[in-house]
């Protein structure tokens, strides 16, 4: 019995061996692989989304004629698109300027106070405007994101993020706000 006990011990180490060995080669050939795979440390890690559809369908749904960029230069990367009826028509366009600043593009049927502090990571009224094209908006200023604000009768459009006043100014002036003809006559 104490030899069968024996030849158990020697085939487990054995055994335990070949596990490392393998492991090892394994290790190895991924290593080879890594490093002879070309792979490109400049690549631009954002992942772009297409905005296009769901943009036709909040300006469908929207009690509010929906702003989405026209002309922007492909420097600027849209990273987030979402409509969403039940949170008060929210409508949100996030990119990546040129500079890799964050700007979105915030619209809601909730114009309160609480909602814009929510949105624009607690800025504050400056009590300052900036003339964009036609359209007037006020400029506040926030620790975290500062935004161009515009009050409307029954909603609010907000442009903010971690951009500039300049190139949040460059978003709003690309704007333009539209609304399904079908929309507008439902309400």
């Amino acid at each position: 019995m104490g030899d069968d006990g024996g030849v158990a011990g020697m085939k487990g180490k054995q055994t335990v061996w070949d596990m490392v060995r393998s492991l090892a080669v394994i290790g190895i050939v991924v290593a080879g692989i890594y490093i002879f795979v070309p792979h490109d440390e400049k690549a631009d890690p954002t992942h772009v989304v297409d905005y296009r559809v769901e943009t036709i369908t909040a300006r469908r749904a929207a009690p509010y004629p929906v702003a989405a960029p026209a002309g922007l230069p492909k420097e600027w990367r849209a990273t987030s698109v979402r409509y969403d009826r039940k949170a008060a028509n929210a409508w949100h366009l996030g990119f990546l300027d040129p500079k890799d600043q964050y700007v979105a593009i915030e619209q809601s049927s909730d114009a309160s106070a609480k909602h814009l502090a929510g949105i624009t990571q607690q800025a504050k009224a400056t009590g300052q405007t900036q003339q964009i094209g036609d359209l007037v908006w006020e400029r506040w200023e926030g620790e975290k994101y500062d935004a161009l604000v515009r009050q409307e009768q029954g909603y609010a459009t907000v442009v903010t993020g971690t951009a500039s006043f300049e190139d949040l100014g460059a978003m709003a002036a690309a704007l333009e706000f539209k609304q399904d003809p079908k929309q507008g006559a439902q309400q």
